[in-house]
């Protein structure tokens, strides 16, 4: 899942975007509105979490473009405002989920996880593919019931192939949906996490390499 958190509170933005990554997700952080459009205008989000008060452009302007796109990025609203009008405004805005300062960040957590599950098409929190089982909720993952042990972007990687469902995913899709902006597309990132990933699942191998084209999970080989 790849996020975007907007927030012009710099500590916490920063304290949010570390937290969303410890759980596989892919995360983006910008502190002001403008910044925040000009990465939409960029990057494709399944996530896009806004503080409603940024200096330039509002994170009701942002979530006004977001909802008026074609790009079916999922909007949760932070802020202070916790009146039940601000809130109706808010969600009149075009936001999917509105959540009030201070909060709870495994409620933040399970929001976002909520968010990204409604992405089209609409996704189960729990993937089973080949005697693998990825649970995104509780961040875990399993194969025959043995636990993997995976990093945060080991997850990620078999969370997004998991979720292509048997079709093959390039490199350059891997690295969009599992790395952040600042991932370097000339690096072997990717290859080397494959790697790591298909050590931890063990044999018979399950994620198999498509020459010149990617990766893709299917039967065991």
């Amino acid at each position: 899942m790849r996020v975007l958190v907007a927030d012009d509170e710099r500590l916490l933005a920063d304290t949010v975007a570390e937290g969303l990554r410890r759980f596989s997700m892919a995360v983006d952080v910008c502190y002001d509105g403008d910044g925040a459009l000009e990465r939409i205008g960029v990057n494709r989000y399944d996530v896009a979490v806004l503080d409603r008060d940024m200096p330039g452009a509002t994170g009701d302007e942002v979530c006004r473009s977001l909802a008026g796109s074609d790009a079916g990025t999922r909007v949760l609203l932070l802020t202070a405002a916790a009146g039940i009008r601000d809130r109706v405004a808010g969600l009149g805005l075009g936001a999917d989920d509105y959540l009030t300062k201070p909060f709870a960040f495994a409620e933040l957590v399970a929001r976002v996880q909520a968010l990204g599950r409604r992405s089209t098409p609409a996704l189960p929190p729990v993937l089973e593919r080949h005697g693998v089982v990825l649970d995104v909720a509780q961040h875990t993952a399993t194969r025959d019931g043995r636990p993997l042990g995976l990093s945060p972007k080991e997850f990620a990687v078999l969370h997004v192939l998991m979720r292509a469902g048997g079709r093959v995913v390039s490199a350059e899709e891997l690295l969009e949906q599992a790395w952040d902006e600042f991932a370097d597309p000339f690096t072997n990132a990717v290859r080397v996490t494959v790697m790591t990933l298909r050590k931890k699942l063990g044999q018979p191998s399950v994620v198999h390499t498509v020459p010149k084209a990617g990766y893709r999970i299917g039967e065991p080989e």
